[in-house]
């Protein structure tokens, strides 16, 4: 059908994308001189199917699909996640310090130029930072305060029962003495 996806800025928030201009070329390939994206529709399959669910688990380029490994890579580890991901446009994030280890281990087994970008825990803090004391703290900061309260609320449901509240109370967890977790 030659369907394709296109991903575009809304030019009134040019400003925003500079300020996160490495993160956009990172995560959503777009920057300031090229501030949309566009890529050939495509379906991929997750990897094995389990069992258990009867499911067959699939995503397209137009939508994100990530699976989170909390993995130090080797050689063969690496090739086993690489062989069971058809993707072409794979983001990947790890710790600064593992960081050349696996660059090193993507040319070895040839997959690099499978890899759209490597994110580093740096990045992750300094688009943090950038969010919530930057220039656009007033229009970012409150938001992504309130989008990780609520994640947090769904991913584990049990930081709202009263006894974790009462025992953070009582230990005066629940005063905050840095403006920087303020929303």
């Amino acid at each position: 059908l030659n369907v394709t996806v296109k991903v575009e800025l809304d030019i009134n928030k040019l400003d925003i994308l500079q300020e996160f201009e490495d993160f956009t070329q990172k995560v959503l390939s777009i920057n300031s001189q090229n501030p949309s994206f566009t890529a050939n529709a495509k379906f991929y399959r997750v990897g094995v199917t389990n069992a258990a669910d009867r499911g067959l688990d699939m995503w397209a380029n137009y939508g994100p699909a990530i699976q989170i490994k909390h993995l130090s890579l080797n050689e063969s580890l690496a090739e086993g996640i690489v062989s069971h991901i058809t993707a072409d446009r794979i983001v990947i994030v790890c710790r600064d310090s593992e960081e050349k280890t696996i660059i090193s281990l993507l040319n070895q087994i040839g997959w690099k130029s499978r890899i759209q970008s490597i994110i580093t825990q740096s990045h992750l803090e300094a688009w943090y930072e950038k969010a919530l004391r930057g220039s656009f703290r007033h229009i970012l900061g409150a938001k992504l305060i309130q989008v990780l309260i609520e994640e947090i609320k769904y991913e584990f449901p049990s930081s709202e029962s009263n006894d974790l509240v009462s025992f953070m109370e009582n230990r005066g967890y629940t005063l905050l003495s840095d403006p920087f977790w303020s929303a």
